[in-house]
């Protein structure tokens, strides 16, 4: 049979039952919208909380110091844990599995002002790394390297919205900043940033210094001591790397400091890379079930396929007869109506993919919430839902094509439309 001949033959069976066939034909296509808006809707939100996860900064564990809650070594329970500089060398060596391990620590009382405006911001005191560490973007200038911490220079780098309280339009590089009356030189203005999660405050309210300046300028105050600070910023070597590092970072600790390394009061860690693992886990069971709701749509459509088949195989009995008689092959026959059941799933599955995808680029035009990032539909989401519908077409198309092939002429040419 020609191509032109089935085309007609679709297009006749399709006008013959128009009412049935757009209800199918709506149903396929919806049921390729679901799956593409549902997955498309849940990596959105995968990857803009990610983002978002991401100011803070990417793959990171913050390690506070805490109180015992388990008795080790003969030492009581309940003992305040602290810190020391003297932790940071060994745990750089005996943690390999860790990319940095580097000091924080913080001052909120400090009073800040410059030639312009006074403010109270805190103050913060780390190693270089730290900029990447806590994804702090440059504006203007640098962020301060190893040589201002080897050579213990007063220098500062502003948090955005510092900068603006402290030297509102002006320059700010090459400028003085005051902090408790004693002059750092802003040698860099970070850029703006939006941060949805943070242990110490916002980052564009910061002011950054060196942690040597930090150290003989703002010590811990007590119950700390001149040696003490806050926290400790790990970063793995690689996500797989992850649990390794941070059970090194106990046992370490755990040691140096007389406390045992599964007690989780003593040294309390965030974690926000297992917090990423179990946002993504969730995410990831929401697009499989959503995924799951289209596909069982697109099962009902294929039913309405199969359906559609049915009742023309039914008025068209007759004209199988007629070609059965004249010699037409039963695998002709399979092959027509197994050709056309199969169209008019893959033409509405084209178009609801069409749809889909048009939906979402309208979407992403709109200005959306910081922790989300659009509709992201894939090759791939695609790609699986024309699979998912090539299988149920087939499979729809099966029983009536072979109905349709095993009608025997005799019969068949007995057969009133209708009867």
């Amino acid at each position: 049979m020609l191509f032109r001949d089935l085309i007609q033959d679709v297009f006749r069976t399709l006008w013959a039952h128009r009412v049935r066939t757009v209800l199918t034909m709506f149903g396929i296509a919806w049921g390729v919208v679901s799956i593409v808006l549902m997955v498309a809707a849940g990596e959105g939100l995968r990857v803009g909380q990610a983002k978002q996860a991401e100011t803070l900064g990417r793959d990171l564990m913050i390690v506070f110091h805490g109180r015992t809650s388990l008795q080790a070594g003969g030492t009581r329970a309940g003992r305040l844990v602290h810190w020391v500089d003297s932790d940071i060398p060994h745990l750089q060596e005996e943690a390999p599995d860790c990319q940095y391990v580097i000091p924080e620590l913080g001052q909120d009382t400090v009073r800040s002002h410059t030639a312009y405006n006074a403010a109270a911001f805190t103050v913060t005191g780390s190693t270089p790394e730290f900029a990447e560490i806590r994804s702090l973007g440059v504006s203007e200038g640098r962020f301060y390297d190893q040589g201002d911490v080897a050579e213990g220079r007063r220098v500062a780098f502003l948090g955005s919205d510092a900068k603006k309280q402290l030297f509102g339009s002006r320059l700010a590089l090459g400028q003085f900043v005051y902090l408790n009356d004693i002059p750092f030189m802003v040698i860099g203005v970070m850029s703006s940033k939006k941060q949805d999660s943070s242990y110490d405050g916002w980052d564009i309210n910061k002011i950054f210094i060196p942690f040597p300046a930090m150290r003989h300028d703002f010590p811990d105050k007590p119950p700390g001591t001149p040696e003490t600070f806050d926290q400790l910023l790990v970063v793995p070597r690689s996500v797989e790397h992850h649990e390794a590092c941070k059970g090194e970072i106990r046992h370490v600790l755990g040691r140096l400091h007389d406390f045992d390394p599964t007690d989780k009061e003593a040294c309390p860690i965030w974690d926000t890379i297992q917090e990423a693992k179990a946002f993504r886990t969730m995410t990831d069971g929401m697009k499989y079930f959503l995924g799951a709701v289209g596909i069982v749509t697109l099962l009902l459509g294929g039913l309405g396929v199969m359906n559609v088949m049915l009742v023309a195989v039914q008025e068209r009995t007759r004209e199988i007869g007629v070609r059965k008689a004249i010699g037409a092959p039963a695998h002709s026959i399979l092959r027509q109506f197994f050709l056309e059941a199969l169209l008019v799933a893959l033409i509405s599955g084209g178009t609801g993919l069409l749809i889909a995808f048009g939906l979402c680029a309208l979407v992403d035009l709109l200005p959306m919430p910081d922790f989300f990032a659009g509709l992201l539909p894939t090759w791939q989401t695609g790609a699986v839902a024309m699979a998912v519908l090539g299988t149920i077409a087939i499979l729809s198309a099966l029983y009536p094509a072979r109905r349709a092939a095993a009608i025997d002429p005799i019969e068949a040419l007995r057969h009133e439309a209708g009867g």
